[in-house]
């Protein structure tokens, strides 16, 4: 909204009190100088409050988690993409897109978050990108049981990375981490939805499964050591 046309933004001068009136009833009851966007300024507010009430060690904290979950959804994200190119058209298609939608929307929540808690993101995200891609699309190329076997690994990697990421917050204030530890939670769950999907889909018949499973939860941990750091 705009200044009312007797304030000027750039020459402070005295107002009267019949000029702040008019000021006040014109946006609303708050002078023309606060007014902006509702959901803007309320983001604003709320990334101001959240920083205040941190110290730096629990901003610090906070923020290795956020980035690191972002880039974990985006790589699960090409993971699942890199599948569907492959068995999209096959039965096994249905259940890699259900489980692609929820990674859509975990990616889409963290992507809230980033700015909402001012939260630089990885620079290794087009690395993951690619990566993920390649593991999703190569380990499709061996079948369903290929598929499944690599959402077991990356799966189990996941929750047990949002657990101890559940237990660090909780540990440090259970309350003030409220909002994160609800979102990271949920997603835990159902990310332990499709770690037990995958199982039920024959992951374990895939080629050298144990072998196939160790590596890639191998990259999961040197990914997540990475993009907590860079």
């Amino acid at each position: 909204c705009a200044l009312p046309s007797h304030i000027s933004p750039l020459k402070p001068k005295l107002v009267t009190r019949k000029q702040l009136k008019s000021s006040f009833s014109s946006t609303g009851g708050l002078p023309a100088l606060f007014c902006t966007k509702p959901k803007t300024a309320m983001a604003g507010i709320g990334s101001v409050v959240l920083r205040r009430a941190m110290s730096t060690e629990t901003k610090r904290m906070v923020d290795k988690f956020i980035r690191v979950d972002h880039a974990g959804e985006v790589g699960a994200n090409f993971i699942y993409r890199g599948q569907m190119a492959v068995l999209g058209n096959t039965e096994v298609g249905r259940v890699i897109q259900r489980m692609w939608d929820q990674e859509k929307e975990h990616m889409a929540k963290f992507e809230e978050l980033i700015p909402q808690y001012r939260v630089r993101p990885t620079v290794l995200l087009p690395i993951w990108n690619v990566a993920g891609f390649v593991l999703g699309a190569g380990s499709a190329l061996l079948g369903k049981e290929g598929a499944m076997a690599c959402t077991v690994a990356v799966e189990d990697s996941i929750v047990e990375h949002y657990n101890s990421q559940i237990r660090a917050l909780v540990e440090d204030d259970p309350e003030k981490h409220k909002e994160l530890l609800e979102v990271i939670k949920k997603f835990r769950d159902e990310e332990l939805e499709h770690h037990d999907t995958g199982l039920e889909y024959d992951a374990e018949a895939a080629p050298a499964y144990e072998t196939m499973s160790n590596v890639i939860k191998g990259g999961c941990k040197a990914a997540i050591w990475l993009s907590e750091r860079i």
